[in-house]
């Protein structure tokens, strides 16, 4: 029988790197503790980048870190044969499990925005007892059944996407930026980007200058809430100088100023705590309309895992899988851990397989940390990795990597 660890080791294996007693393993067991809650509701990478660069065809096998789902889902959009995602948090699992079940079950495309897009409608929990429920496997069942005072199923009639640690460290974010007397709401209603970049100078900018706000970013833990772990904290940092703020300001700008705020969806969780609701808004590709049958019609073909991503791909097919998204899960290892990694990559790659990840400060981290052997089985795609640093419009990362398998 195949040894499958616990949570609680997977979590150990893929953030611990320090000793349990020293300051720096006292953090990362803390951060690894959170993961057994949900983390993210929205994930925080851009599937328009990812997707642009992995060019997924009918033909597909994608393996992915589930994360909040986002991602899987609006990848269905493109049609792809099948894809595998596995995430170490039991509650990325459920929820994601939960997106595919919905996407099968619930009537039609309004009934699924409602539940995901909007996220804050009784009508939602009627629907998940009446349509969903009965189709979702037992765990993930129990996860959104289970609850002190009320189910866990009840966020998505009360705002799901203040709930888990990003939303709940979003609602921290609001708060300080009301004690800094900064309402957003303007921001959201702002007609150009030229307004948008007077709003960050006259109003955000400042904020980082605000003691409060200096102190709690320069400590590792107050990072947690975007997912953050210590040794990615510290990437960060470096391309600051060793000072955080200077990046964390920049990529705020970035996210304010960069796109169009009406065109930008993670600018509207971020300073709007949920999706705007009016005609031509921006949501994830698997909300809009005119995707729902290509999301409803893939929704099937995708195996979703509590399982680390190395170990999965160790006991699948060799040059099988055509596309990776690794998210940052890479920026939370060891060498020892990438190079494992990588060595499956490269045996379950097909001759054209391309890898996607992204990076919390600006620079690769794979050369000169994974064994020269393997990585020159791999072409760094330079043109892409800038284009789709410079499209995603989460703005929340330093670097955005493309590789590409050389035949």
């Amino acid at each position: 029988m195949t040894y499958i660890p616990t949570m609680e080791a997977q979590l150990g294996a893929a953030v611990h790197q320090n000793t349990a007693l020293s300051r720096d393993g006292l953090l990362e067991r803390l951060f690894s503790r959170l993961f057994h809650g949900l983390v993210y509701p929205q994930i925080w990478e851009d599937p328009v980048v990812d997707m642009a660069a992995l060019k997924i065809g009918p033909a597909h096998n994608l393996v992915c870190i589930a994360s909040g789902g986002c991602n899987v889902m609006s990848y269905l959009t493109a049609r792809p044969h099948a894809i595998l995602a596995v995430d170490l948090s039991p509650a990325h699992v459920a929820l994601v499990r939960l997106k595919l079940a919905a996407a099968l079950q619930l009537p039609d495309h309004a009934c699924f925005d409602d539940f995901f897009g909007k996220a804050d409608l009784p009508a939602n929990t009627r629907n998940y007892d009446r349509y969903i429920a009965p189709h979702l496997d037992p765990d993930s069942r129990t996860f959104w059944e289970a609850g002190i005072a009320r189910r866990r199923i009840t966020q998505f009639e009360r705002g799901f996407y203040k709930f888990g640690l990003l939303g709940r460290f979003l609602g921290v974010v609001h708060l300080v930026a009301r004690l800094g007397r900064v309402d957003f709401r303007p921001l959201l209603a702002a007609p150009t980007t030229d307004a948008q970049k007077v709003f960050f100078d006259t109003k955000v900018a400042p904020l980082f200058d605000m003691r409060l706000v200096r102190f709690l970013a320069r400590r590792r833990a107050s990072l947690f809430g975007l997912g953050i772990p210590p040794a990615q904290y510290d990437k960060l940092a470096a391309d600051g100088g060793g000072d955080v703020i200077p990046v964390l300001r920049e990529r705020v700008r970035k996210l304010i100023c960069d796109f169009p705020i009406r065109q930008n969806y993670f600018a509207a969780q971020a300073f709007g705590r949920g999706y705007a609701r009016d005609a031509g808004r921006s949501v994830p590709p698997y909300l809009e309309p005119g995707h729902f049958d290509a999301v409803r019609a893939g929704a099937a073909g995708v195996r979703v895992l509590n399982r680390s991503l190395t170990d999965q791909l160790a006991e699948e097919p060799a040059g099988s899988k055509h596309g990776y998204a690794l998210l940052d899960a890479q920026d939370w290892m060891t060498d020892a851990q990438l190079n494992a990694l990588w060595r499956e990559i490269t045996r379950t790659a097909a001759t054209d397989a391309t890898v996607v990840f992204r990076t919390g400060g600006a620079a690769d981290i794979l050369p000169g940390r994974v064994d020269a052997a393997i990585l020159d089985r791999w072409r760094y795609d330079a043109a892409e990795s800038a284009r789709g640093f410079a499209n995603d419009r989460s703005a929340i990362y330093g670097g955005f990597h493309v590789y590409r398998r050389r035949g």
